[in-house]
């Protein structure tokens, strides 16, 4: 449920234009990167504050996404360069990549 309104406010968030990039380049190492680090950082820092395995994890995911999804939001501004999906899909997998790092790691 949680997963569906999020989607759902991301299609009817307005943005003003979208972005015309390739599915790679050294932006999407960026993307990738970035997040998979923001996802490992969350989910040591939720355990850290005494939240389960299985809470932290969920708390690092959503950290690391909803920060690509907010520079997405921020790049589809009139003077940005355009909500990029390609970007987003980029993030996703970075933050599920740190994800499953930080799991191996414990």
């Amino acid at each position: 449920m949680k997963y569906t309104l999020l989607a759902l406010s991301m299609l009817l968030t307005g943005c003003s234009h979208m972005a015309n990039d390739s599915w790679s380049g050294q932006d999407k190492a960026q993307h990738f990167l970035a997040s998979a680090m923001l996802s490992a950082a969350g989910n040591e820092y939720a355990q850290h504050q005494g939240i389960s395995r299985d809470r932290s994890a969920a708390y690092g995911l959503m950290f690391s996404v909803s920060l690509g999804a907010s520079k997405e939001l921020w790049d589809s501004r009139p003077a940005g360069s355009g909500w990029s999906w390609k970007d987003f899909v980029w993030d996703i997998a970075g933050a599920t990549t740190g994800f499953a790092v930080w799991q191996l790691a414990r």
